[in-house]
């Protein structure tokens, strides 16, 4: 179930809302079936593995708060494996070792996996305390994060698990609107771009100069759009029921460097790698080529968190490489160029990220480079790309686009600038979610859901 189809918007989330009010006292119970519905309306099959999931990490974190020596070593341990393997079976399997696991990958197994390592790391270190079952289940399931985040910490999350507040004026509206403007950046803006980034990274594909870099550029645009979308429309269907998720998107196209793009970019992944992969590494406590050494592992097993593949690998690496660069050169005066270059360096990544292969990401770095010829639109004389597929909106929507990601302020502070409880801006709402709904004749899953 899509958060942008008609059954999620006219029949499950009013149904959610409804139950939600009318059983607030079972409300924590309530919301934990409703996400586990939500989860097996895209495979049944998967949801046991779900529970397995579950009720194993809960049944090891209840042991690790309760038992001391070498038993909680073990089961921080066996859980831990436990964990990672079924992680790797699923996602890893068919590119480390040849093998077919039977199933296609579960949806937002690396969520829901990260999630709880977080969680059971925590226990070993003794930053959580025993958790209760509803509210377990909740915090791992909750549908508005789910399947494609944000990476939830239990710290943030089981304090707001509260039976008995039911639903709040104020967190409806301003719930809606968000989730409206999450929506209109899904349905108006990335699936729009989504015609002059694909034929770009086809495999088999040559692309021009011309019709690299826009290519390229729309699909930048099409993923920033579509994952920062989703995630609003995360933070506000869960501000619906009165629960804050955390932000995940702060302009990252507006970051003045690399360090700056990853404190913006997918912000909750960004602190898990920093807090359980880049601090136990090492950090930066022993001395520059360790550090640069621990930059790169982080981000090259970040890169292979987003899937099984060398182009994954090839991102993480370059994202890592551009890190271990402006450790050693970043100058402390911000200077003009600052913004450009990192845009650049984060859009040439985005090749190897898109590509259906090496291969073909060598092909479309070769098209930019010029190394294909000049390519002009079919309008103009050329037998390039047709740039202005969907109904003459092509170029015009990539240069708003790219305009609002580099310039705009983002939903947290447009909400926090201009947002009131005010009639004007409930019309405004009420008008863009009719947009997006006659807009939303043929749903399109969200780019992150494939991670």
């Amino acid at each position: 179930m899509l958060f942008n189809s008609f059954a999620f918007i006219f029949l499950f989330l009013p149904l959610a809302l409804a139950g939600y009010q009318l059983l607030r006292r079972h409300g924590v119970m309530w919301l934990a079936i409703c996400s586990l519905f939500f989860y097996a309306w895209w495979d049944w099959r998967f949801l046991p593995l779900l529970l397995i999931s579950i009720c194993l990490n809960f049944t090891a974190g209840r042991a690790m708060c309760r038992q001391g020596g070498m038993l909680r070593r073990l089961v921080f341990y066996g859980a831990l494996a436990i964990n990672l393997g079924l992680l790797v079976w699923f996602k890893y399997a068919a590119f480390l070792f040849g093998i077919d696991p039977g199933l296609p990958l579960p949806i937002g197994i690396s969520f829901f996996t990260f999630t709880q390592i977080a969680f059971l790391v925590d226990c070993w270190h003794g930053k959580a305390h025993e958790p209760h079952f509803g509210p377990y289940v909740l915090f791992v399931s909750y549908f508005p994060h789910l399947v494609a985040g944000p990476v939830l910490h239990h710290a943030q999350m089981m304090p707001q698990f509260r039976n008995g507040q039911g639903l709040r004026a104020e967190d409806l509206a301003a719930g809606l609107t968000i989730f409206a403007i999450g929506l209109a950046k899904k349905v108006l803006i990335a699936d729009n771009l989504a015609p002059l980034a694909n034929p770009v990274f086809s495999a088999g594909a040559a692309p021009r100069l011309l019709d690299a870099w826009i290519g390229t550029m729309a699909y930048s645009m099409q993923l920033y759009f579509d994952f920062s979308g989703y995630s609003d429309m995360a933070i506000g269907l869960s501000l619906l029921f009165g629960v804050r998720l955390p932000e995940n998107f702060n302009s990252p196209y507006q970051a003045r460097n690399i360090a700056d793009f990853w404190r913006r970019w997918h912000m909750t992944l960004s602190r898990f790698l920093r807090d359980y992969l880049y601090i136990p590494l090492g950090g930066n406590r022993h001395g520059p080529w360790a550090r640069h050494r621990n930059l790169m592992l982080t981000m090259v097993l970040g890169g292979a968190w987003h899937g099984a593949g060398w182009t994954f690998l090839v991102w993480g690496g370059l994202h890592g490489l551009f890190l271990v660069v402006h450790q050693q050169f970043s100058a402390g005066a911000a200077r003009w160029w600052d913004r450009p270059l990192t845009f650049l360096a984060v859009l040439l990544a985005w090749v190897p990220f898109r590509a259906p292969d090496m291969a073909a990401a060598l092909e479309i770095w070769a098209g930019m480079a010029g190394f294909h010829g000049l390519g002009l639109p079919r309008g103009l004389g050329g037998p390039g790309l047709q740039w202005v597929d969907g109904g003459g909106i092509g170029l015009p929507l990539l240069f708003a686009a790219a305009v609002l990601a580099w310039f705009a302020p983002n939903t947290r502070q447009l909400m926090e600038r201009r947002w009131s409880a005010s009639l004007p801006h409930a019309s405004s709402v009420a008008a863009l979610l009719l947009a997006c709904i006659f807009s939303m004749n043929r749903p399109t899953e969200f780019l992150y859901f494939q991670f």
